[in-house]
């Protein structure tokens, strides 16, 4: 079976990720890559080997050779890129979230259906091993029916700045960079019931403490500490038709203690907790068990989630599977993003159809 031929579209930061895994990968060669920055799409070509490179989505588009894309830039910029790679013939695979609003990922679901090609959404947490044990586990039964989850992705200091902080190509703040992964995640060990409404609340109260000194975290390549129009924190709680719900809190600066991430479900049958590490909980012969699976990565590894994710895509492509992460759950999940951030802007619970 010969080779996907893949470009890249946005060379920042989140891009080094898909690069560095197709390089890696046996079935892919990197034939492009793509932005608007010259000197950024050159010094990636240099460092992976790649032929062309663009300082425009459509001229990479053009190329006949290349079969399909990843979409690597800003929020706002998802819907366009991944409705004109589609439209010119190439199967995509764009970073979460979807897109920024509601009415952008209904346009990417109807040109995926109109041009009959693939478009898989960046839920790369899916791919992650300790994702995929549970998934195993839920599969056979062992949770039972999961009635609850919770989650919290918490920052004290880690607001990246530049086009994360900035609305108007973000959408948001932690709920859309952070939470998006969070909602997916249990939304998919949940088994993707239908959300039937939200309620939430988010908050601008620290700004982005440009100010703190002696404690370093990451910072976009465009950071400028003078803009910063999205929220500190968020939480929600979602409800699902079958009775399950979900709730989470997501922050980019919070006075926090120390930084947290914490992922649980429960069932009627047993529980588990996919971070801070995979353990599983469960009942025999009248006692309560903390069960350790043996695996190498009880916890998330980014080089192998974004590996399986990228190899599962290239093999989609080739047709060998269906998307585990298809355009429709994009459309899910943007939606219930878009209703926590309207019940948080009414003061009210938002019900979905």
């Amino acid at each position: 079976m010969s080779k996907v031929k893949i470009g890249v579209i946005g060379a920042g930061s989140i891009s080094g990720a898909h690069l560095s895994a197709y390089a890696k990968n046996p079935n892919v060669e990197l034939v492009a890559v793509c932005d608007r920055n010259e000197a950024r799409a050159r010094q990636a070509a240099e460092q992976y080997g790649i032929p062309s490179v663009y300082t425009d989505h459509q001229s990479l588009l053009a190329n006949a050779d290349i079969e399909a894309v990843s979409v690597c830039t800003w929020n706002d910029s998802h819907a366009e890129i991944s409705i004109a790679a589609l439209e010119a013939g190439k199967n995509v695979l764009c970073e979460k979230p979807l897109c920024r609003t509601v009415e952008d990922a209904l346009k990417v679901e109807e040109a995926v259906k109109r041009t009959g090609k693939l478009l898989q959404v960046g839920f790369v947490r899916r791919f992650a091993t300790n994702t995929e044990v549970l998934h195993r586990f839920i599969a056979a039964g062992e949770l039972g029916d999961i009635y609850y989850a919770k989650a919290s992705c918490l920052r004290r200091l880690g607001n990246p700045g530049g086009w994360f902080s900035d609305l108007s190509r973000s959408g948001g703040g932690p709920l859309i960079d952070l939470g998006v992964h969070v909602i997916d995640l249990l939304w998919y060990l949940m088994g993707r019931p239908k959300a039937v409404s939200v309620s939430g609340n988010t908050y601008r109260k620290l700004g982005n403490r440009s100010h703190i000194q002696n404690k370093t975290f990451y910072k976009a390549a465009d950071y400028d500490a003078a803009k910063n129009d999205v929220e500190d924190l968020a939480n929600a709680l979602i409800r699902f038709e079958n009775g399950a719900s979900l709730m989470l809190d997501v922050s980019f600066t919070l006075h926090a203690k120390q930084d947290e991430m914490a992922i649980k479900l429960y069932g009627d049958k047993g529980g588990a907790e996919v971070e801070p590490e995979l353990a599983i909980v469960g009942e025999r012969h009248n006692t309560m068990l903390n069960l350790t699976p043996q695996i190498d990565d009880l916890t998330f590894n980014f080089e192998q989630a974004f590996y399986a994710e990228t190899a599962h895509f290239a093999e989609c492509c080739q047709g060998l599977h269906e998307t585990r992460s298809p355009v429709q759950d994009g459309v899910e999940v943007t939606k219930m993003l878009a209703a926590i951030y309207e019940s948080a802007a009414s003061g009210k619970e938002i019900r979905l159809d």
